[in-house]
């Protein structure tokens, strides 16, 4: 008599880990937050105070290929932070604070302890961002994935009033690009990263810098969320414009928000690459281009705002421990 678990699906395992998870999931509950996990759908009470126009703005994203370092190193915690902190910057680019996070997780043989940790990742940048694990989806596909690996994405839905809504209308050539740093590739360049130093060049895991960090620590550094800093920010500057520099670098995602008849100029010099991308240029011989286009190069969020309001965001943004950087600013298109 054949079953499920023959054919490779353990329901078993996947009722372990639910119950393993619930106590992480119940720590970022929310007041908007009804029902409990388990149920067909994830329940959030629309109750906005304070807003006059609420908006939402929702962002759907994965870790792409950084996950092979999860699988090359056995660490599986800090993807799921990754996953959580990039789709709160992608709304967080918008104005919008999240609300809630759905996540996705497929593998072909479910390892608890694995998914676990994933899981355990994921509930602790909730929580860090006030945002609520309202639901999930795991998946066991037999066949499907090599043994050992899993893919994941996450859905946020945040909210913002549309009197405060950032989309870009309010550039204006002359206005200053203010760049926060990154902690490292953050999630996108890991095809190109991987290429060049795992099969070029050939290095360890446990190579050094020469910043002295271990190479697979800066590789798997967590993709940070810039929610509470860019929050205060906006509860006391007009901010024109936010780019999350992901696929496509500074250049590419923040040409997106710009209105017709507008263009950037970025100054190189106003900061230095962190080790991690000189080296990548230097083992794979990357022409600078092409860098710019795959890499943050250290950069991962840049703020455009008037001129007029430039010291006072710097000082705001230093109260909440950052290092804010002229980075630029807008100019007229060229015809």
């Amino acid at each position: 008599m054949s079953t499920y678990r023959q054919a490779g699906v353990d329901i078993d395992a996947g009722e372990s880990l639910v119950a393993r998870i619930k106590p992480w999931c119940a720590r970022t509950r929310t007041a908007g937050v009804l029902g409990g996990l388990g149920l067909f759908g994830g329940f959030f009470r629309a109750d906005f105070p304070g807003l006059s126009e609420p908006v939402l703005v929702s962002s759907v994203d994965g870790v792409g290929t950084k996950l092979k370092l999860a699988f090359q190193t056995g660490v599986h915690h800090t993807v799921g932070q990754d996953l959580v902190n990039h789709c709160v910057n992608d709304i967080l680019a918008c104005g919008a604070r999240p609300l809630f996070f759905l996540d996705y997780f497929a593998t072909g043989k479910l390892h608890v302890d694995t998914a676990a940790e994933v899981i355990r990742g994921l509930a602790q940048a909730c929580e860090e961002n006030g945002c609520a694990l309202i639901g999930g989806e795991t998946a066991e596909m037999p066949g499907f994935y090599p043994a050992g690996e899993y893919d994941m994405s996450g859905t946020v839905v945040g909210v913002v009033d549309k009197p405060r809504l950032v989309d870009g209308t309010r550039i204006r050539p002359g206005d200053q690009l203010l760049g926060l740093p990154s902690t490292g590739l953050h999630t996108n360049g890991y095809s190109l990263a991987r290429h060049i130093l795992f099969e070029q060049a050939r290095l360890p895991l446990d190579h050094r810098l020469a910043d002295g960090r271990c190479l697979a620590d800066t590789l798997l550094a967590v993709h940070r969320s810039y929610l509470q800093s860019v929050q205060a920010l906006l509860a006391k500057v007009e901010v024109h414009g936010i780019s999350h520099i992901t696929g496509g670098g500074l250049k590419g995602n923040t040409r997106r928000i710009l209105p017709a008849g507008c263009d950037l100029q970025v100054d190189e010099n106003a900061w230095e690459w962190p080790a991690i991308f000189r080296l990548i240029q230097e083992r794979g011989q990357v022409a600078r281009p092409e860098m710019e286009r795959a890499f943050n190069l250290g950069i991962g969020l840049v703020l455009i705002l008037a001129p007029a309001d430039l010291e006072r965001a710097e000082h705001v943004l230093r109260e909440q421990g950052e290092q804010p950087l002229r980075i630029g600013r807008v100019v007229v298109a060229k015809a």
